[in-house]
């Protein structure tokens, strides 16, 4: 499987999420991982249909949310 460039992470994600995570100072999936899915949620931009995604992107690096 070929590694996502950092920069490239969450463009999968809408717009909106992606500029919610950019406004908290997430930029990795290790940073994303010390966050749990209900914190995110809060965020805005950051809507349910974004929750899977980011889940599949944490998997492909063998990571999940924070519990």
């Amino acid at each position: 499987m070929q590694k996502r460039a950092e920069t490239d992470l969450f463009l999968v994600l809408a717009k909106p999420a992606q500029r919610a995570l950019s406004e908290h100072g997430v930029t990795s999936l290790k940073m994303l991982a010390t966050y749990r899915e209900d914190e995110l949620l809060q965020w805005h931009g950051i809507g349910p249909s974004s929750i899977p995604k980011l889940r599949q992107l944490l998997a492909e690096q063998g990571l999940t949310f924070h519990t």
